[in-house]
């Protein structure tokens, strides 16, 4: 008896692609539920950097009410947002997509993990206003409607809808050829071919392999440039062709978010790119990869399966609700002035994306310092907090980090190269430094004064630049002091830093 999968039953199938995009969306949930249990109360708690509290209430006066303020920033965190709220909802959230990650999804949990993520994005401010998590948003509401409503197994009655395969297919188009474009109208180092003699070492937070991209020959790093614009402007338009343009496509998608995952720590933006990116791929495709087994499931679910009426009305009004959704996001697409990671509806359903739309040619770090010395000035013995991803000593390889975000890190490097005053939670930051706070300790690498806190802290800017590999000190990088401080020395007892916290409402 032949028991060989029967590939040609599965070409216009999609249950392997289903299996595999739910597979990598927990994954991904996982990830991100697991960042806001470590991070969100020392971030956003009660007592964090930028309390919720205080947010909610200034987002309920710019718009008249609460009600106002919940119907544009809608989250169930306006309705009990304690420290054991975030914890209960990020707890929930990660056993969800754990239970996704094994196998196990319908409906009701993947609404629920949308529910819930959105609701840490929508008060998370600035540490949650990454373009990926909008993508994450959008993603997870169409992935509700992959799945029956009930049923969990991974190879279910119902078939995964077309039109939704279709409308993933549209989320890829958008996101590629978003970040194609800005590029193109954002700086020149993109048009001329040069952006990659500086993005692997200016890039937010560099990996392990980032040295080694960085001092690839100029003809290699230029050729990674047009590589990026062949998959960023070109692909994206196969997409929608016949099964070999959409599997070319689809590979060199995939292959791009492989590169990037390998030369740097750009959370899981790349991971979950590539999660629209598979509904590039039919059954018939993965019938050539994965194990016999799974694939001798998934031609008996495709013979056994049954049509859902429900299912498919379904489908059909999320196609048109998206279609309408997407007028804006397609406006802003072909825009001269079009802007990237941004929404243009208060559930983030349909968004417009894009990345790296400028690339810095000097790589500039804020080192967090502090001494106990009596006088603050250079000649005291200053000793430097370490950030977990961002670079501190020189003869610290680069870690890999991602897809795991530090939210941290990644707001001080945008602060690197702005100013305080545009980042005046960096002043609550050294406050609860200067009490040895844990929550905010647990943000960093490690705590230089774990028996008593420094008397002082200060900010200071750096230039970093990678060493060149074999040197003789063996160094990762080489810095340079830019200025005299980025935040001048500060004590608990400053009137300077007092007067600040009081005005912020993070000190009564």
């Amino acid at each position: 008896m032949n028991t060989a999968p029967q590939v040609q039953d599965l070409r216009p199938a999609y249950w392997l692609t289903r299996f595999l995009m739910l597979r990598l969306l927990g994954v991904i949930y996982a990830v991100a539920f697991l960042v806001a249990i470590n991070q969100a109360v020392p971030l956003i708690g009660e007592n964090g950097l930028l309390p919720i509290g205080l947010f909610l209430e200034r987002v309920s006066g710019r718009f008249g009410s609460t009600g106002a303020g919940f119907r544009q920033l809608p989250s169930i965190f306006w309705f009990i947002h304690t420290d054991a709220a975030l914890l209960t909802a990020a707890w929930t959230g990660f056993a969800l997509s754990c239970v996704v990650l094994a196998g196990f999804a319908n409906a009701l949990i993947l609404a629920v993990l949308w529910l819930l993520y959105m609701s840490f994005v929508h008060v998370g401010q600035e540490w949650y206003g990454y373009g990926w998590e909008i993508q994450l948003l959008e993603t997870g509401f169409l992935a509700i409607f992959l799945c029956p409503l009930l049923d969990m197994r991974p190879f279910p009655k119902r078939a995964p809808p077309l039109l939704i395969i279709v409308l993933f297919r549209w989320l890829i188009f958008r996101i590629m050829l978003g970040a194609g474009l800005i590029k193109l109208r954002g700086d020149d180092v993109w048009r001329n071919g040069t952006a990659l003699y500086y993005h692997f070492e200016t890039q937010p937070i560099p990996g392990p392999l980032s040295r080694l991209f960085h001092f690839l020959p100029p003809a290699v790093l230029k050729a990674g440039v047009w590589f990026n614009h062949l998959v960023e402007l070109v692909a994206p338009w196969f997409v929608f062709w016949p099964r070999i343009g959409r599997y070319i496509a689809g590979v060199l998608v995939i292959a791009l978010q492989v590169v990037l995952i390998c030369s740097g720590n750009l959370s899981f933006l790349n991971w979950l790119t590539i999660v629209p990116a598979l509904a590039c791929f039919d059954d018939a495709f993965w019938a050539k990869l994965l194990p016999a087994r799974l694939v001798r499931m998934a031609v008996r679910a495709n013979d056994r399966a049954e049509p859902s009426a429900p299912m498919q009305i379904t489908a059909w009004a999320i196609t048109v609700l998206v279609a309408l959704l997407s007028i804006q996001p397609t406006v802003n697409l072909i825009s001269s002035r079009q802007v990237m990671n941004a929404s243009f509806d208060p559930l983030d359903l349909v968004n417009t994306y894009g990345a790296f739309g400028s690339v810095g040619s000097e790589r500039f770090n804020v080192v967090f310092e502090g001494t106990m010395d009596e006088y603050p000035d250079d000649s005291a013995h200053w000793k430097a907090y370490p950030y977990k991803g961002l670079p501190v000593a020189l003869n610290k390889r680069p870690p890999q980090i991602a897809p795991y975000q530090p939210r941290l890190d990644w707001q001080m490097w945008f602060a690197a190269m702005s100013t305080p005053d545009q980042y005046p939670w960096t002043l609550h930051l050294i406050w609860k430094l200067l009490h040895n706070d844990p929550a905010m300790l647990g943000l960093f690498a490690g705590n230089p004064f774990p028996d008593k806190p420094p008397r002082f802290i200060r900010a200071v800017l750096y230039r970093y630049s990678f060493a060149k590999p074999g040197g003789a000190n063996g160094r990762w990088w080489r810095r340079t002091r830019v200025s005299a401080y980025w935040l001048p020395p500060l004590s608990v007892d400053d009137p300077r830093l007092i007067s600040s916290l009081k005005q912020e409402g993070w000190l009564h």
